[in-house]
């Protein structure tokens, strides 16, 4: 059900004239994020040098390679030269020359600096008009892994006392691994050093990875904060935490759903202490849950559970079409920043239907 709802808002975007209408409605949306943003761009760029991508452009050119799933900032520029839909989203005139792809790379990291990310996902969802579409009171979270830009063979000793993967047979020669004991206390990547080695789960491949986390409002299933942490075990309620503790100052209890991972006595406690429902699924293998009858028995538990499957459809939709099941960049800041933006991407791509829903 995920699947076929992520892969079927992005199919309105690419389907002729409703492109254009999609498009429109989403560039508005946009255009007052990025007016509420512009203290923020004020203070990134200098008033002095040579003339740089105007963040607002370069923001919505990032949109677009979201959208369309644009695999390099090589295509998208090229994608630009021709492509008179993407020039008016945009803001390019008709005869303007599209920007070179290592220019608009080095203007995009400048928007690190700022918590640029965060800011304008924040910015989209505090509208007036999407406000009235979240709830405030039931949200989800959860969390996914997405795989570093780093080759397992690139997970050395940190004191250096191994010998190089042989090289034989070419510049990615063969190396055997076999029977010996890596871990991140005692290795890491020479290609991305914030990668850590973590699995999934008993039984799943091992590989070099980050965890994406999202909080989710449980009225439109829209993300209202997302974060990307190294993986390790307590990342996810870590992170689950710390999104949701601004919004946990409240007269009344809120609810939180999540799935078993979650269910830890540390972590149900840290709730109750925020009055926080924890509205988590039960792990009850070989151990007791931290949660009983008395917050199960509720009818809104059982909604709950029903609802929090939702996010999922997010993190299908970030990793399949906005292209982050494995990050492109190296270091946790960029492929926070990445994972953070494809959040406010999916966003943008869901508005449009829910605002003419509510009329």
């Amino acid at each position: 059900m995920g699947f076929r709802a992520s892969f079927s808002a992005t199919s309105i975007l690419r389907s002729g004239f409703g492109a254009i209408i999609r498009l429109r409605a989403i560039r508005a949306i946009v255009n007052e994020a990025l007016s509420a943003l512009e203290r923020d761009f004020a203070g990134l760029y200098a008033p002095i040098g040579r003339p740089s991508i105007p963040p607002e452009k370069l923001l919505r050119a990032m949109l677009l390679q979201a959208f369309y799933s644009i695999r390099s900032e090589r295509q998208l520029m090229e994608r630009l030269e021709y492509d008179l839909l993407f020039r008016w989203f945009v803001g390019i005139g008709v005869d303007d020359t599209a920007w070179d792809h290592s220019t608009f790379s080095k203007n995009r990291d400048r928007l690190l600096e700022g918590d640029i990310a965060a800011k304008f996902l924040t910015a989209v969802v505090a509208q007036r008009r999407v406000k009235k579409l979240l709830s405030t009171d039931h949200f989800s979270v959860d969390g996914t892994l997405i795989e570093a830009w780093a080759s397992l063979k690139s997970f050395r000793p940190r004191d250096g006392s191994d010998d190089p993967p042989s090289r034989g047979g070419g510049r990615n020669g063969a190396a055997d691994f076999h029977g010996q004991k890596r871990s991140n206390e005692t290795h890491a990547s020479t290609t991305d050093p914030d990668a850590r080695l973590y699995r999934k789960g008993p039984g799943k491949e091992a590989k070099l990875c980050f965890t994406g986390h999202g909080l989710m409002e449980n009225r439109s299933g829209l993300l209202i904060d997302a974060c990307l942490t190294e993986a390790d075990g307590h990342a996810e309620r870590v992170a689950a935490l710390h999104m949701i503790e601004p919004r946990a100052d409240r007269p009344r209890p809120i609810t939180l759903g999540a799935d078993k991972a979650y269910d830890t006595q540390d972590f149900v406690n840290e709730l109750r202490s925020m009055a926080v429902t924890p509205h988590l699924a039960q792990n009850t293998s070989g151990r007791r849950s931290a949660i009983d009858r008395r917050t199960t028995r509720h009818e809104g538990y059982a909604v709950s559970q029903r609802i929090r499957k939702r996010i999922e459809e997010a993190f299908s939709w970030i990793k399949t079409i906005a292209g982050q099941e494995k990050t492109k960049f190296r270091g946790i800041r960029r492929a926070a920043f990445a994972f953070t933006f494809a959040a406010a991407a999916y966003n943008l791509v869901r508005l449009p239907k829910l605002l003419a829903e509510a009329g």
